[in-house]
């Protein structure tokens, strides 16, 4: 018999918040400011963005020590300039991954945010860190009970340490917390780690087009379309 649902672990950047559109809209700006024409910004996004997940395994697997993810966003991004063939200088590249501290909510992410936590507590388990995740959070009008992930557990998802880690701090079983995520690989390495698991579809993540870790879909436990809905479906999870 499942657990009763006793808090909810939210995945942050597409499930939480649009980086494509924000990351586009910022990037567009500093690199016109910086008088480079010609480049695409929707493109210039999902490449950065592309080299996101490979980033953050190797550096599970590196033996290098955590860093923030500023680094990884910081390292990445010296790939794709150089991919372009791009020349910016030190201030552009740092304006340039600051933009990752200021995407913008879905918009049904703060109402929705509102009506789970009136329900049971919610934490961000993101691979953001503890900074990162709070500047967000004011610049799109969210609320958390708690900032968790990999910062805390010293590992980027999808290690179990991430999920499980965040179970310990709210100080339920892993069983008992249910991670909310847009992504399907996310939400199988969180139910490898014992959570129960809520897809919420975001389909202009990648705008419009499929998503990258499709073939990780399983029936998960709850599947909505917005944070919403999934107010409206979990009371029956929180009490058998």
């Amino acid at each position: 018999m499942p657990r009763p649902v006793r808090a909810l672990a939210f995945d942050v950047f597409g499930t939480v918040v649009d980086w494509r559109s924000s990351i586009a809209r910022q990037a567009e700006a500093i690199l016109t400011a910086a008088g480079v024409t010609g480049i695409d910004p929707f493109d210039f996004a999902d490449r950065w963005r592309a080299r996101y997940p490979g980033a953050v395994r190797a550096s599970n697997e590196a033996g290098r020590g955590f860093v923030l993810l500023d680094v990884i966003h910081r390292e990445t991004l010296d790939r794709v300039l150089g991919d372009l063939d791009l020349a910016l200088g030190e201030p552009e590249r740092a304006a340039l991954v600051a933009c990752w501290h200021r995407l913008d909510p879905w918009p049904d992410a703060a109402e929705g945010l509102r009506r789970l936590r009136a329900l049971v507590p919610v934490a961000a388990c993101s691979n953001g860190h503890v900074a990162l995740i709070v500047t967000m959070t004011r610049h799109g009008g969210l609320v958390w009970d708690a900032v968790l992930g990999a910062e805390f557990a010293g590992a980027y998802k999808p290690a179990a340490i991430t999920y499980q880690s965040t179970a310990a701090a709210l100080g339920i079983e892993p069983g008992e917390l249910m991670m909310v995520a847009a992504h399907h690989a996310d939400l199988a390495a969180a139910r490898a780690a014992g959570l129960q698991c809520a897809f919420v579809s975001r389909p202009m993540e990648y705008g419009g087009r499929p998503a990258p870790d499709a073939a990780y879909a399983q029936e998960w436990e709850l599947s909505v379309t917005s944070f919403l809905e999934l107010a409206d479906a979990l009371p029956p999870l929180l009490a058998r």
